[in-house]
Formats: structure tokens, C-alpha cells, sequence
């Protein structure tokens, strides 16, 4: 996946909130799911709304991070949600992002620290 396609905050840093976080890990196991599906599994873990579950997923679509799909349903049409990219993927893009931020706000004084901390390890 291209860097770009993921935005990420202000910062740079900070990306996903701790529930984005666990939906996110959700949908890589699952490979996707409709917003009931992920309610379920984390219902009994943590106290949330549905509709919370819902607006998370809308978020992590409006950021790049999921992509989803409307099928039809009982009831109507229902998304289906599914990560964008591999856990692996999305986090080097994440630590790509993050040290072009560092380097973007602090030159070469972030490049002389990259150097000297890890210098000789692979």
C-alpha cells in the first residue's frame, strides 16, 4: 500500500485511539466484517454503544485504514468492513509517516540521532 492513502493526525503520532486499535485488530482476524460482527466480539470485553462501534468504523474508513462495501441484508443494506492493509503494511507505513514527521520538524538533528542510535544494528 502507497503511504499516502493512510492519513494519519496532525502529529503524525498517536494514530489510531485504543478502541480504533482493537476493531482494527478485529477485522485483520476476522478479514472482514459488518458492524454487529465486531460488536459482538467486543462486547463482552468492554461496555460500548453499537452505534459507537459504527462511528468507528466510519472513522477508520474516513482515514484510509478500512475500506467497506454495502450488501443487502435483512433490513436493508449492511456494510462490510475490511483492513486495507496487513497489520505489518499499516505499521511501516505508520513508522514511515512518523519518521518523515521527525525529520520534516527537526533536520538533521533527528537524522544525527537516527544515526547514532542505531548505528551497527540490523
Amino acid at each position: 500500500m502507497h503511504v499516502s492513502r493512510i492519513r494519519l493526525n496532525k502529529r503524525g503520532l498517536g494514530v489510531l485511539s485504543p478502541l480504533e486499535t482493537e476493531v482494527l485488530e478485529l477485522l485483520w482476524k476476522k478479514e472482514s466484517a459488518r458492524v454487529r460482527d465486531i460488536y459482538a466480539d467486543l462486547k463482552p470485553r468492554r461496555a460500548v454503544a453499537l452505534t459507537s462501534v459504527a462511528v468507528m468504523l466510519d472513522r477508520l474508513h474516513a482515514k484510509g485504514v478500512v475500506e467497506r462495501r454495502a450488501e443487502p441484508g435483512r433490513g436493508g443494506y449492511h456494510y462490510i468492513y475490511a483492513a486495507k492493509t496487513s497489520k505489518e503494511e499499516f505499521e511501516n507505513t505508520v513508522i514511515e509517516r512518523t519518521v518523515d514527521k521527525l525529520i520534516d520538524t527537526f533536520g538533521k538533528t533527528a537524522v544525527a540521532y537516527f544515526n547514532e542510535r542505531f548505528r551497527g544494528k540490523k
